[in-house]
């Protein structure tokens, strides 16, 4: 399975990796956990919108700032875990940093390719700051039940949707915590508190 989607991407293009800034070499078909840099998943985070662009507000919706609103609503939520599973809600979608964040539609029309980069990804990226390459099944579960709860609000607070619209493509949450209207913030401030809060959890972990 792995060489039949390899084999097709390599085909395409030659050179597999992508320069960061850090100056870190990731190889995007064969991720190593030693290329990788918080620095660098903060940095393009924070530049990845989510829904496409399609939000209001003065600045663009980061998947950081999702990224940094699901681990705090994780945090809420599940106050008891171990600390190093917010750190996971944290980073739940820093593969986007290498790949972007598409649309749920066009992920299933890519369908293996894409959630083989993606999968990959998320493996060196857990493995590189301590954290099991797959979690367990529970707190997979317990993070989309979170990410999925933020992208209702988002889809009435930010893109435009109707309570009875978002909630037929999306399940209206039921939460405990108290939802707070989502303002978008810029680029340069959601990187800062992603970085603030990665280095708050690893304190915590340590």
């Amino acid at each position: 399975m792995v060489d039949k989607i390899i084999k097709p991407l390599n085909k395409i293009n030659k050179r597999a990796w992508q320069r960061m800034l850090s100056g870190r070499k990731l190889d995007i078909l064969s991720p190593s956990p030693l290329d990788i840099e918080i620095k660098d998943i903060a940095l393009g985070l924070s530049r990845v919108t989510r829904w496409n662009g399609q939000t209001t507000g003065k600045h663009p919706y980061s998947v950081a700032q999702h990224s940094v609103l699901v681990e705090e609503l994780f945090s809420k939520e599940y106050p008891d875990l171990d600390p190093k599973w917010n750190l996971a809600a944290l980073l739940h979608d820093s593969p986007e940093y290498v790949i972007g964040d598409l649309i749920t539609p066009f992920k299933y029309a890519l369908n293996n390719s894409y959630r083989f980069v993606e999968e990959s990804l998320m493996k060196a990226i857990y493995l590189r700051f301590g954290l099991p390459a797959l979690p367990p099944k529970h707190i997979e579960t317990k993070i989309k039940r979170i990410d999925k709860a933020l992208a209702w609000f988002e889809a009435i607070d930010l893109a435009g949707y109707k309570e009875e619209e978002a909630s037929q493509i999306i399940k209206k949450p039921n939460l405990n915590s108290k939802h707070q209207f989502i303002v978008a913030l810029s680029a340069n401030d959601i990187e800062k508190r992603f970085l603030k809060r990665f280095h708050e959890i690893i304190l915590k972990i340590s």
